[in-house]
């Protein structure tokens, strides 16, 4: 469909011309008055309107402001002559979005048309993101009915609608940054942006040019000047993901930003001036690492102005059929997957596991089975094995004979070996945040035997990223 343009001018000849130009690339209406111009948009949608600024009866700047009444996203081109345009530039303070003069070369129009009409589709699909967003992370969001979920989403509504730094408490997997994002989406900053930066996945010697941004030539490398994650938040939210790994001599620094709203870059002598909203996230105990020197105590007490702790999986089991029928929805038009539930023994299985690396696991688990199910039901075989089910069923068996027992306890002593080495290694992961090398180096082990380990067990790095 082509877009429709409204070419307001008392010259018939002019609006003659428009029509032959642009009749080709577009659906081209005409209007010799500001009245006509209005009867016009009122009998169906306009993607622009041209109009000239000098015409009897009503002038273009006077529709300008009619046709905002009527459509406040409307863009208008004012046309002009060379004496008016001062008038012109009156119009655009008034909210036109450019002025072309008279007499108009056409190459010239249509050129100013298709970057005005470009502008207007990308404001268009902003809208329609800015509003997706706010459905995908609205109050529904968030699933459980457990009332420590009831909860987290009575305080998501609670808070978005204030500027109070939040602090979302919860171990790696639980969404820490899908109630940060739950909160911005909900609030009067919906349409700025949402900034996130993880503090344990960045050094901490870059870690102070991500936050705050560095002048050209502030240290090697530094070839031109660079905006922060604080300023490309500004009048947003920025989300500072696991907060408790920021380095001691950087606490101060976003301490500062949070009382004064104002910092420097690196390299810099002065202020920049923000607006932001400050969400921060942890899966520590900020208070334990205040106690032990790891955190600043006033820091801490500014950020915990709000806090919301979010359960792990395993303590509201109750959720998982919620959280089931929610990610099978989720994905089954991405995957193109048939898959409309789980037999009663799947879901028992998925009920019974106890979900290390919470509900970030069970989505990914479930993505899994839904890409190899070849029925409408996922079946244990489904499932990967670390869930497992297969200790359950040997659980049932009991030896026939002596020889039998020696060789199960064999077994078992050799089960319980690997289950503490697993154990050991999804605990470090977790530790860890996800990193391979840092978690390796935290426990004495080399990359390459940890990495062994991961293998053997058939653990997933990405189930233990930070969020």
């Amino acid at each position: 469909m082509k877009p429709r343009i409204l070419i307001v001018d008392d010259e018939a000849r002019m609006q003659r011309l428009f029509e032959i130009n642009l009749g080709p690339k577009y659906e081209v209406m005409t209007a010799g008055d500001g009245k006509r111009a209005l009867e016009v948009m009122k009998s169906g949608d306009v993607a622009l309107l041209v109009t000239d600024l000098k015409m009897p009866g009503m002038n273009g700047m006077t529709l300008l402001q009619e046709a905002h009444r009527m459509d406040p996203d409307l863009p208008v081109v004012i046309m002009t002559a060379y004496g008016t345009v001062e008038g012109a530039v009156q119009a655009m303070k008034e909210g036109a979005v450019d002025y072309i003069l008279k007499p108009v070369k056409m190459e010239e129009m249509e050129i100013l048309i298709e970057k005005t009409l470009s502008v207007r589709r990308l404001q268009d699909e902003n809208r329609s993101l800015r509003r997706e967003l706010q459905g995908v992370y609205g109050p529904t969001s968030i699933v459980g009915n457990h009332p420590a979920i009831q909860r987290v989403i009575q305080l998501i509504s609670q808070v978005a609608g204030t500027k109070a730094t939040v602090l979302v408490q919860g171990e790696s997997g639980t969404g820490k940054e899908i109630v940060a994002r739950a909160i911005h989406y909900q609030s009067d900053r919906a349409s700025k942006p949402f900034v996130v930066i993880n503090c344990a996945a960045i050094p901490g010697n870059l870690l102070e040019s991500e936050l705050f941004g560095h002048e050209k030539g502030a240290f090697t490398g530094a070839i031109k000047t660079k905006r922060g994650r604080l300023e490309l938040a500004d009048q947003g939210t920025l989300f500072l993901d696991e907060i408790g790994e920021m380095p001691k001599e950087l606490q101060v620094k976003i301490l500062r930003v949070m009382e004064e709203q104002k910092f420097q870059r690196v390299g810099g002598t002065g202020d920049v001036q923000v607006d932001n909203r400050i969400i921060a996230a942890t899966n520590k105990d900020l208070k334990q690492a205040v106690e032990a020197g790891a955190f600043r105590d006033d820091l801490f007490y500014r950020l915990n102005v709000i806090t919301i702790s979010i359960p792990p999986l395993r303590e509201r089991i109750e959720d998982i059929p919620l959280l089931i029928e929610y990610f099978l929805k989720k994905h089954r038009e991405v995957f193109k997957s048939r898959v409309v539930g789980l037999s009663d023994e799947a879901m028992e299985i998925l009920t019974d596991y106890s979900w290390p690396g919470n509900v970030r696991e069970l989505e990914n688990t479930l993505v899994r089975a839904m890409i190899l199910c070849g029925s409408e039901f996922i079946q244990p075989g489904d499932l990967p094995d670390e869930l497992g089910r297969e200790e359950r069923r040997e659980e049932t068996k009991l030896p026939a004979d002596r020889e039998a027992l020696k060789q199960m306890k064999k077994e078992a002593q050799q089960k319980a070996k690997e289950e503490i080495e697993k154990s050991f290694v999804m605990e470090a992961l977790r530790q860890g945040g996800g990193n391979v090398m840092r978690s390796a180096e935290m426990v004495g082990m080399d990359r390459r035997q940890f990495q062994n380990l991961l293998r053997k067990y058939g653990i997933s790095r990405k189930d233990f990223l930070k969020d």
